[in-house]
């Protein structure tokens, strides 16, 4: 687990956690290069010797770099520095879905659909580009 403070590559600098999986943890952090926030994925330690995974984790971020689209976070870099691995992606403001509905409650009509329309064109997306 990475904290606030530290830099990877010198070049991302770790604000704060933002999010975890089941198998990796995603901060915001501050690239010095460009001068922006961006979103690190980071695998969690317990994978990050596991070649199967990470194999599939190089593979994810190559898939996703490839991908335009506005329902899709574009991804900047890939690395690794001192045994983490890491994807660097756009950062967006905001809340998630999940806790936009946890907060809110039962979605309208409207709203569901609208965001089933969003997810469908990004999966889409990558449905075209054989991901």
């Amino acid at each position: 687990m990475l904290t606030s403070g530290m830099f990877l590559q010198d070049r991302y600098e770790i604000l704060e956690q933002i999010g975890s999986g089941g198998m990796s943890y995603v901060y915001k952090a501050k690239d010095a290069v460009l001068d922006r926030f961006v979103a690190i994925k980071v695998i969690k330690s317990e994978y990050a010797q596991d070649t199967t995974y990470l194999t599939k984790f190089r593979a994810e971020a190559q898939s996703a770099a490839s991908l335009e689209h506005p329902n899709i976070v574009n991804v900047y870099d890939v690395g690794s520095d001192n045994g983490e691995y890491f994807i660097v992606m756009e950062y967006i403001e905001g809340i998630t879905l999940k806790t936009y509905i946890e907060k809110k409650g039962k979605l309208t009509f409207k709203e569901a659909t609208s965001i089933g329309i969003q997810v469908a064109r990004g999966t889409e997306a990558a449905h075209n580009k054989r991901i």
